[in-house]
């Protein structure tokens, strides 16, 4: 059985010795915000742009969500 631990408050504890979960408590909370962050503009994230590797996922999503011919 493992067990949830915050880094900042058991610095000691010993991931080989236990089976160990980080859950960072509100005071040791890493932050969450990038110094990238403001550099994303919603068009880009929205269309998949911003994305590593966006492109070949687009293109394959839009064959298969492509309108249905009549008659096929």
């Amino acid at each position: 059985m493992g067990r949830w631990y915050c880094p900042g408050c058991e610095p000691e504890a010993d991931p080989i010795a236990e089976i160990l979960d980080v859950r960072y408590c509100d005071g040791h909370a890493p932050n969450r915000e990038g110094a990238e962050d403001g550099q994303v503009t919603e068009q880009g994230y929205m269309s998949g742009s911003a994305e590593a590797g966006g492109d070949e996922n687009r293109a394959a999503c839009d064959m298969i969500h492509r309108p249905r011919k009549e008659g096929a």
